[in-house]
């Protein structure tokens, strides 16, 4: 093997241990102040640590991890006029995403966008709160997908690194709240109104995160008081 091929070997594996370690951020099976350790993670993937330690270097740059010292990497807990900042960003960004998807979803597209809210649905009347999480954040990315808006998918996927945790950490109390806007938001595509997508989806995320939102507060109380 060559020095450029074990390069290149080595940058492909740190790679996809990148991209195992930011699913389950997105995903929310890590949760706000879990702590990784590259060791644990280095053996769980069947790696070294070298590309376990790569993945979570980048990933701190991208403020999805903090590093406190070599030996404390945790999930950071969201604050408040941070959660405010992505809220709005979310809705500007996945309300283009939604209206897009109106002037471009076909009938497969709407039955992908129909089943993975009644699966969802599904999910939350069993309690089963990762396959819930995981099928809601499909369903926002499958938006931007039908938007056919590739770009985009790129600056969401960052932002919901950070959102991940938190959507996952309060999905069980938000219950429903956290899946009632998506059905309007499909029938406003299937109507091709981009515009009553567009609010619909902006409803979602920000009512839908009222459970998000009355958490942080709460958080941000206790610290002050």
């Amino acid at each position: 093997m060559t020095q450029e091929t074990a390069a290149l070997e080595h940058d492909k594996l740190g790679d996809s241990v990148y991209q195992l370690i930011c699913h389950a951020l997105i995903q929310g099976r890590l949760k706000p102040g879990d702590r990784l350790k590259i060791r644990d993670l280095a053996e769980r993937f069947g790696t070294s640590v070298t590309p376990v330690r790569d993945a979570i270097l980048r990933l701190v740059q991208e403020q999805a991890l903090i590093l406190s010292s070599p030996r404390d990497i945790r999930v950071p807990h969201m604050t408040l006029a941070r959660y405010l900042e992505i809220r709005a960003i979310r809705v500007k960004l996945e309300g283009l995403a939604a209206e897009m998807a109106a002037l471009k979803a076909g009938p497969a597209d709407i039955a992908r966008l129909e089943e993975l809210v009644t699966r969802n649905q599904a999910a939350v009347a069993a309690g089963d709160i990762d396959l819930g999480c995981d099928l809601n954040q499909r369903f926002h990315f499958a938006l931007v997908e039908i938007a056919d808006m590739p770009f985009l998918v790129g600056i969401l996927y960052r932002i919901w690194l950070q959102m991940g945790p938190l959507i996952a950490a309060v999905y069980a109390e938000g219950g429903d709240d956290m899946i009632d806007y998506h059905p309007p938001v499909i029938d406003a595509i299937r109507r091709q109104d981009g515009a009553a997508a567009a609010a619909a989806i902006g409803a979602d995320i920000v009512s839908g995160g009222q459970a998000m939102l009355h958490r942080l507060q709460k958080a941000e109380n206790l610290f002050d008081s």
